[in-house]
């Protein structure tokens, strides 16, 4: 089965799946950053923090946005645990982060087992200037492996640097939607064949990205309204790819 797909909170799905069942953890857990002070990083939601005033579409919002510095650290290093167990020997995991929550997810990556391999950024072309200041058009992706990386298994020549724009108009289906394009060179640190773990896969473009690339997807969502997206664009992925429809596993 090409993907299978929970509906339901992280930890506690990651803790019912079998150790050493996934190759690469690659994952945009909700970076609960967005504001200039701990009060406008945990009393503003999710669409609050990411979304202009102007914004000409009415994506649903998210939970899991509120935590505070030390709220964040400890469940990320919970839930990055629970992958280390999850991911093979040689394994990788990748987390996307922004500049104010790189410190804390560099550490909680550490803390929970994984040795720090780098950071990788992603350039946004489309990225709004600001007066007197350095445009934030970059997001960036801190990366690790369980253990030593056994080259001849895998042997790409993967770039540190990204660059494309968030998806737009009908293409955008989430708030914090990762383009396509970026998903499918990422994916490529897990072997072929293998199989890619996202526990917030929130509208599924990471799953996407697996099955184009020919590899195996499992992803968690917590937000129905998301999971429900995300079922049907990795049933269409695999419609198209493989010309049959597959079971989505939810639980």
């Amino acid at each position: 089965m090409p993907f299978s797909l929970h509906q339901g909170d992280a930890l506690s799905v990651l803790a019912g799946l079998p150790d050493d069942c996934v190759d690469s953890v690659i994952t945009d857990p909700p970076y609960n950053s967005g504001g200039r002070t701990a009060k406008e990083r945990t009393s503003r939601s999710a669409k609050q923090k990411y979304t202009s005033a102007d914004a000409g579409h009415g994506l649903a919002d998210f939970t899991g946005e509120n935590m505070d510095q030390r709220s964040y650290s400890f469940w990320l290093t919970q839930i990055m645990t629970e992958a280390h167990r999850l991911t093979k020997t040689g394994g990788t995991a990748l987390l996307f982060t922004d500049w104010r929550q790189m410190p804390t997810t560099t550490d909680a990556l550490q803390a929970a087992g994984w040795l720090w391999r780098g950071v990788l950024a992603w350039h946004k072309p489309q990225a709004r200037p600001q007066r007197g200041r350095f445009t934030q058009n970059c997001e960036f992706i801190i990366w690790g492996s369980k253990g030593p990386i056994d080259g001849s298994r895998n042997p790409v020549y993967l770039p540190g640097l990204y660059s494309a724009s968030q998806p737009s108009g009908k293409s955008r289906q989430h708030i914090t939607q990762k383009p396509v394009s970026v998903m499918r060179e990422l994916v490529k640190i897990c072997p072929e064949g293998g199989t890619v773990l996202d526990f917030t896969c929130g509208s599924g473009s990471t799953g996407v990205a697996a099955l184009l690339e020919g590899r195996d997807f499992v992803g968690v969502e917590k937000t129905e309204h998301y999971a429900s997206i995300a079922a049907d664009r990795l049933t269409e992925t695999v419609r198209q790819t493989l010309g049959q429809e597959d079971m989505v596993l939810a639980t």
